[in-house]
């Protein structure tokens, strides 16, 4: 997804607020797809640990992405219990044993096009500033 506001290099996205965070999460969830938000309080040193591996890493290949991920958080103090795999699902569900995981479940209902609904998106918060 590109986008004037965020900048992605190697698959780190730059420049998230909150609301770019809720326009990106949204511009990803459609009717035929939601998406689940995993939220964890880390220390700044963790943090900083997790931002290192991830911009080390560089850009993965499609499909790889949960391999990928797991791999990272692995080397990440407190994460160590994620397993390796190919599979979000699985990801997500070892990610959620997490003590301290919040999880929220995002559900839209715009057209299953995801540049359609993108614009849709788009459109309606531009007629919302205008008010």
């Amino acid at each position: 997804m590109k986008h004037e506001v965020l900048v992605e290099k190697g698959d780190v996205i730059y420049g998230v607020t909150p609301r770019v965070a809720d326009f990106y999460t949204r511009a990803h969830a459609r009717k035929t797809v939601h998406v689940v938000l995993q939220t964890i309080e880390v220390s700044p040193e963790i943090a900083e640990k997790a931002y290192e591996l991830a911009t080390k890493n560089g850009a993965v290949a499609p499909a790889l992405c949960a391999m990928s991920t797991s791999s990272l958080l692995q080397k990440i103090p407190g994460f160590d219990s994620i397993n390796t795999t190919f599979f979000p699902q699985k990801l997500r569900a070892d990610f959620a044993k997490l003590s301290g995981v919040t999880e929220t479940a995002l559900y839209e209902y715009d057209d299953a096009d995801k540049t359609k609904a993108l614009r849709a998106y788009v459109k309606e918060v531009q007629e919302a500033q205008n008010f």
